[in-house]
């Protein structure tokens, strides 16, 4: 059951300070998508909490591919295990991350094969900052969550009972489960849909949806309610109530049926996915198949009882969801293949075990990095556990990939340190050989939920986030943060963003070299200079966001060579080919709103180079002058909340 239409009001913004600031810049006169909400139809092995001694499982007594020591923060649930055992080890994790948005905690939460809770007693889990909720099975139907799996809106005025948004629902995990919804015990409004009202860096992969709706918009909590888009991948739901979301990628994926645009909604390789023929009302694209895509790897229990991951292959032209018709393609290594890292472990040692062979298995953490890990073998993976977080020491790249094929990257943050550095993760050598011969088109070198902060939880400097040099790289949903909040104490300017500006260094947020690039949701904010700048031939975006910098105090400090401002999305002059689906660049330089960008994009005028459904939007500061290339209006602040749109472009 669904809701139908598309009704805007406008919301004033509410003024705040300190932790709430993110509040502002992106509620500030955001148009939010009113919908009609219909409630109702539209012998026991306890839980392994490594983090307990007498829980621990010994390594010694481990066999050769069962669990290993994951590490203090990875608890694997049974299903013999009492569900209020489960819920009250949920719900304390979730009392400590509900708002620890710049904590060092991390946790995973992995379910066996099984059914978890009852009609009568449903096992409902709410998800902090830094926390990932997975089951272990080689299909997704293989655990059942009787119950839900929610984000709800963090309200952060008064004391936290009002102004309460999604906005900032950053870093949680949801996949390899499904979810059938129950909410017994809940009232009227909250019983209605699974809510997952949640912002960047949050991914839902491997996901199934029954008995009701999933709600990407949390609107029983008090508004205004305002998200800021997320990634949905190789899932089957029922119908998805989009809601406030600003922008949503969803891919390879079967829905049944989707409510509300609001600004930007892309759509590729989705069963069930709404029409864009009359594109910007409702501002959807869609593409029927996914160029290429690639799932990301999945730890899982096989029928021996073995942990196991699965590492599947990448494909192209693909529709609808990897699983559908048996275990999805791919291969599957032994954990006993991996080197199980923990944050004391120094990286000396880590590239020891991957210079033996070993893959890469990171456990929930902070790890400081103070010299390159440094992946060279070919098909190499490094799976992240509990979002663990590699934060550069010394301005070192924390992460280095060589010239070679189908290495995965996944599940990993990447912090900038104190001290600048020139790459927080760089892919093939610069200036190099660009990869050949070493790529192969048929096997990507792939980065899946790999997620990139410069400030925020402390000072950080990064010359670039990430640098792509090797072609045939994929990118499968990124999001590169220079913090526009954070908890570093800046003081001048608004929100002391003057000293944000001086401060927390970053020219650009992705640079790529290579030819033949893909991203599959390119999620990119506030970087000092080009937020994107795409060098190679033959690249494809498919949903770019991006936020430009609040934080330049003058104009002379945002401008270059004649130009006012630096463009969301630049790509290089002397391209001949690329492709881009679905790109928005928003303006809100709060610090000045004096401030003009001349163009929100800027590309070769070249027939190869071809953008579809592009957009600018003002915030409620700053100006855009132009969408790309000096065509579209301004998005200022006389259509404050109101994108300008382009089809296409070059313009027929």
């Amino acid at each position: 059951m669904g809701c139908n239409g598309r009704q805007y009001r406008k919301q004033q913004p509410v003024h705040t300070s300190g932790d709430e600031r993110r509040s502002v810049s992106r509620q500030a006169l955001f148009l939010l998508a009113g919908l009609t909400v219909l409630l109702g139809a539209c012998g026991q092995q306890a839980a392994t909490n490594v983090s307990a001694p007498d829980a621990r499982l010994s390594t010694t007594a481990a066999r050769a591919g069962s669990v290993r020591d994951l590490g203090p923060n990875v608890t694997v649930f049974d299903p013999s295990m009492p569900v209020s055992q489960i819920q009250s080890i949920l719900d304390a994790t979730y009392a400590k991350q509900v708002n620890n948005e710049m904590g060092t905690e991390r946790y995973a939460y992995y379910f066996k094969p099984g059914t978890y809770g009852t009609d009568a007693q449903p096992l409902q889990i709410k998800v902090g900052y830094y926390t990932e909720i997975s089951g272990l099975g080689a299909s997704p139907s293989d655990v059942v969550i009787n119950g839900k799996v929610e984000v709800y809106n963090r309200c952060l005025g008064d004391n936290g009972t009002s102004n309460c948004i999604a906005l900032v629902n950053f870093w949680r995990t949801l996949s390899n489960l499904t979810i059938k919804v129950n909410g017994a015990g809940q009232d009227g409004c909250r019983a209605s849909a699974n809510f997952w009202a949640v912002s960047q860096a949050v991914s839902v992969r491997r996901v199934g949806v029954e008995g009701g709706n999933l709600s990407l918009m949390d609107y029983c909590t008090a508004g205004p309610q305002f998200a800021s888009g997320g990634f949905l991948a190789d899932s089957k739901t029922q119908f998805i109530i989009n809601g406030s979301q600003q922008q949503w990628f969803t891919r390879n994926s079967s829905i049944g049926g989707w409510s509300n645009a609001v600004w930007n909604q892309v759509f590729a390789g989705v069963e069930g996915a709404p029409s864009d023929a009359s594109f910007p009302d409702p501002p959807y694209t869609t593409l029927q198949t996914t160029p290429i895509s690639r799932e990301k790897p999945f730890l899982f229990v096989d029928s021996q009882g073995e942990y196991q991951v699965r590492v599947p292959s990448a494909h192209r032209n693909t529709r609808g969801t990897s699983w559908v018709n048996g275990m999805t393609p791919g291969q599957t290594i032994a954990l006993s293949e991996f080197f199980i890292a923990r944050p004391s472990d120094s990286v000396q040692v880590i590239n020891r075990e991957l210079a033996r062979g070993k893959n890469l298995l990171l456990t929930p953490g902070v790890y400081d990095v103070a010299q390159s890990i440094s992946v060279k073998r070919p098909g190499t993976v490094v799976l992240g556990l509990g979002h663990a977080t590699l934060t550069a020491v010394g301005g070192t790249t924390p992460l280095k990939i060589a010239d070679v094929p189908g290495v995965i990257i996944a599940g990993v943050t990447i912090d900038a340190g104190t001290t600048l550095s020139p790459v927080l993760l760089q892919v093939g050598t610069k200036n190099g050989n660009n990869g050949r011969p070493h790529v192969d088109p048929a096997n990507p070198t792939t980065l899946s939920d790999v997620y990139f902060r410069v400030g925020g939880p402390h000072i950080g400097k990064a010359d670039i986030s990430l640098e792509v040099n090797s072609d045939h790289v994929l990118i499968d949903h990124t999001w590169v943060w220079r913090a526009d909040h954070g908890v570093e104490g800046f003081t001048r300017g608004v929100n002391g963003d003057t000293d944000r500006w001086f401060t927390n260094i970053g020219r650009n947020g992705v640079v790529i070299n290579g030819n033949s690039v893909t991203a599959t949701g390119l999620f990119v904010e506030h970087f000092q200079e080009y937020n994107t700048v795409w060098n190679g031939e033959n690249g494809t975006t498919i949903l770019y966001q991006n936020e430009l910098p609040y934080d330049p105090p003058t104009q002379e400090e945002w401008q270059h060579d004649g130009v006012l401002g630096w463009a969301g999305y630049k790509v290089a002059d002397h391209v001949k080919t690329h492709n881009l689906y679905g790109g928005g660049v928003y303006v809100f330089n709060q610090n000045n709103p004096s401030i003009h960008t001349t163009n929100g994009f800027e590309v070769p005028r070249t027939p190869g180079v071809k953008l579809h459904h592009i957009m600018t939007v003002n915030l409620s500061a700053g100006t855009i002058d132009h969408v790309v290339n000096g065509v579209g209006s301004a998005a200022d602040t006389s259509r404050i909340g109101q994108p300008v749109y382009l089809s296409g472009y070059p313009i027929p």
